[in-house]
């Protein structure tokens, strides 16, 4: 399994993914962006839990992923926030990707965007939808680890 990106290196996660879906595989895309998205990723103004990864006649899309503009950007262009954006992964792994969701159940989704030797990647995950019992267990499991945590503290000082 691939190395995590440096927290610094983060750019945004999408938090609400591991919530909904139990992920199988992981997965780094590139992503096909125009200069005032990189400039406004440098800044921050991005969002990406609403994103999802579709498959168009053999390639990757990501939709969903709102990058909001800066002020300072060019006049002579539209900036569209919602803008379709194109995930660049070899052949072979979209492949594999096509058939493994085209069974019941897997979906793609973005986990994160980050950066990468100066460019920027979307971190996918191959995911099956969590039910809702197992929600409520991934809620029980973090509200324990907190109470444990906040006993240990409690318990040092």
């Amino acid at each position: 399994m691939a190395k995590k990106p440096d927290t610094a290196a983060r750019i945004a996660d999408n938090k609400k993914a591991a919530y909904n879906y139990f992920f199988e595989d992981r997965l780094e895309a590139g992503l096909v962006l125009e200069g005032w998205e990189v400039k406004s990723l440098r800044a921050g103004k991005v969002q990406l839990t609403d994103g999802y990864v579709v498959i168009r006649q053999g390639e990757l899309f990501l939709i969903g992923l709102q990058i909001h503009p800066l002020n300072t950007a060019s006049t002579h262009i539209s900036p569209d926030k919602v803008r379709t954006k194109k995930l660049l992964l070899h052949k072979e792994e979209i492949k594999r990707l096509i058939g493994k969701v085209e069974q019941k159940g897997y979906t793609l989704v973005p986990i994160n965007l980050h950066w990468k030797a100066g460019k920027i990647k979307c971190e996918i995950a191959l995911a099956k939808g969590k039910a809702e019992h197992d929600k409520r267990d991934t809620i029980k499991d973090r509200e324990g680890k907190r109470e444990v945590e906040r006993a240990m503290k409690s318990r040092q000082r």
